[in-house]
């Protein structure tokens, strides 16, 4: 989709860019003056800053850190590396100087000791991560450049075929150790004041932030893309591809519907298609990103926020959740945009609420139809279909409401709601035929 953007959306999108820059370089300064511990991916340039003969300032530190990670990328990709991502460059020198102003605007915020001096510091490493918990969800839908803290993650799990989760962990997990080793060369002890209890909240509470603040960002969206209604007046909205999204209750049919539908109308019909062209841009495999997809229950959720921090490395880094969440809607846009289409599932609907020409729709069944659906192609006995059933259903639902804050099977959702129940597949799609016919 990036293609087709204008002038002035591109404008809008890299000025935005630079105010998330700016944001998240307040957030880090605020959790840094707290004294509690700083995140993963400041924590050496942080060290190094502190040291007793500091050579550069924070924001040195980390465009050179950054720098490398640059380099690294390039390095790995070599004839793959695309030109536009060497504004990472910039990016890291924008980040480092608006870090070092940051901290220079907020160095009147340190606390002394005592019961009253240790809680005001706790409240502002809360504050400074909420403020870094907007600066990601901000930066993320600005959607213009790979910020070289993710890029390098990404970068080595395409090279070495190796999950993105791990090497995020992985990628964490070594620049912590490398500031503790640096405290022990300078002080020859840990410094609980630069990684520290602080360090370990951050990982927690800057990733619940992004989810918080995230569905309320769509005003955002709006000003960046613009309207749909100033979309109409630049462009003939029959223009348009026309795409049509479905989303299906397990063992309702959709998918067969969703290819009769692409089949009657001669196009093309994308489901599992995505899944293996998002695998293949993280460097993951089809079975773990299908693992990923819809594998978070409520419970689940809070425990990889807790493991991994929500994902959301306090600066810029995406979970792997995310990463896969991002890259397909990336990659549905982009389909939408070329011609028209039909995609199951992925939130689609949603992510192309915006979109001239979008036609949702949501296929439902009762229990007893989708049983029998559900024991031919799984061979369960009938009584365990129940269970599958609505594990399914729900794992839906809690992918759904957390990247989209709406509930999966509300009807004002979609355009049109099918029950394949009381409706047989076929006459369903001549139905659907009949209303697309005002789209076309």
């Amino acid at each position: 989709m990036k293609e087709s953007r204008g002038i002035r959306e591109h404008c809008r999108r890299y000025a935005a860019f630079v105010v998330s820059l700016f944001i998240l370089a307040l957030g880090v300064a605020l959790t840094l003056r707290a004294d509690l511990g700083s995140s993963p991916i400041s924590c050496p340039p942080y060290v190094l800053s502190r040291a007793p003969q500091p050579l550069l300032s924070i924001g040195g530190y980390i465009f050179c850190m950054q720098f490398f990670f640059v380099l690294a990328q390039i390095i790995l990709l070599r004839k793959d590396f695309q030109k536009i991502q060497l504004l990472q460059l910039a990016v890291c020198l924008i980040f480092g100087t608006f870090t070092d102003v940051a901290m220079f605007l907020t160095e009147p915020l340190q606390w002394g000791g005592g019961l009253s001096g240790y809680l005001l510091r706790w409240l502002q490493l809360a504050f400074g991560g909420a403020i870094l918990g907007i600066g990601v969800a901000w930066e993320v839908r600005c959607d213009v450049l790979m910020i070289p803290g993710e890029g390098l993650p990404a970068t080595i799990a395409r090279v070495f075929r190796i999950d993105f989760g791990k090497v995020k962990i992985a990628f964490d997990v070594t620049l912590v150790a490398a500031a503790v080793a640096l405290c022990y060369f300078f002080w020859g002890r840990w410094r609980w004041d630069m990684v520290g209890f602080g360090t370990l909240f951050s990982m927690f509470y800057v990733g619940f932030i992004v989810r918080l603040v995230n569905p309320h960002m769509r005003w955002l969206d709006n000003w960046l893309c613009g309207t749909a209604t100033e979309n109409a007046q630049a462009d003939n909205v029959r223009n348009y591809p026309l795409v049509i999204t479905v989303s299906r209750q397990y063992g309702s049919g959709g998918h067969e519907l969703g290819e009769r539908l692409a089949k009657a109308l001669h196009i093309p019909f994308y489901d599992k298609s995505i899944l293996y062209e998002a695998a293949r841009e993280l460097g993951s495999t089809p079975k773990r990103v299908m693992q990923k997809e819809q594998s978070l229950s409520n419970a689940g959720l809070l425990k990889m926020i807790f493991e991994k921090g929500g994902g959301v490395s306090p600066e810029m880094s995406l979970s792997e959740d995310d990463a896969i969440f991002v890259t397909e809607s990336r990659i549905i846009r982009t389909l939408a945009e070329r011609k028209s289409c039909v995609i199951v599932g992925r939130c689609a609907d949603f992510i192309l609420k915006d979109h001239p020409r979008c036609f949702r729709i949501f296929v439902q069944s009762g229990l007893e139809f989708a049983r029998e659906r559900v024991a031919v192609y799984t061979r369960l006995p009938l009584p365990e279909t129940d269970r599958e059933i609505l594990r399914v259903n729900r794992e839906r639902a809690n992918h759904y409401r957390q990247y989209t804050d709406r509930k999966w099977d509300d009807a004002g959702n979609y355009d049109l709601v099918v029950n394949t129940s009381r409706i047989p597949l076929e006459q369903a799609v001549k139905a659907i035929l009949a209303a697309l016919e005002e789209q076309r």
